[in-house]
């Protein structure tokens, strides 16, 4: 084989390389793709799960801090429940800070008037939910 045969034959053979190794990087850029797609959303759900946490959290918090009276200023139910007719209205809850925060989860049945029933099965749930790592019921 001379010089002159081989120079034609090496192009060929790069030629042909360079045409395999294409389809070879799509497919590694199509993967790389994939992966960035699943991290994305594994992300997604990570934020997701932390803000749900924090939602239970600051829930809990507020029913703590509504329940010991510790934000309220030592308030009971009876100083709270302005007029006396043994439920707090989302206005007479306003007084609270941490009761007025969670005052529409806690309404279960949303007629804008909180019981003491409904707030003992409120704080119950969340001391549950917090008892269970953060997964309260309803959230």
């Amino acid at each position: 084989m001379t010089n002159r045969n081989r120079k034609p034959l090496i192009a060929l053979l790069i030629a042909a390389g360079s045409v395999m190794a294409i389809p070879a990087m799509a497919q590694t850029a199509q993967q790389s793709a994939a992966q960035a797609q699943q991290q994305a959303a594994q992300a997604q759900q990570a934020a997701g799960a932390a803000g749900q946490a924090a939602d239970n959290a600051s829930g809990a918090a507020a029913a703590a801090s509504a329940q010991a009276g510790g934000g309220g200023g030592g308030q009971t139910w009876a100083s709270v429940d302005t007029d006396g007719n043994g439920t707090i209205s989302k206005s007479e809850a306003q007084v609270n800070a941490g009761l007025a925060q969670v005052f529409d989860q806690a309404d279960t049945n949303k007629d804008g008037e909180l019981t003491p029933d409904e707030y003992k099965a409120y704080v119950a749930a969340q001391q549950t939910g917090a008892a269970n790592g953060g997964n309260a019921p309803g959230k």
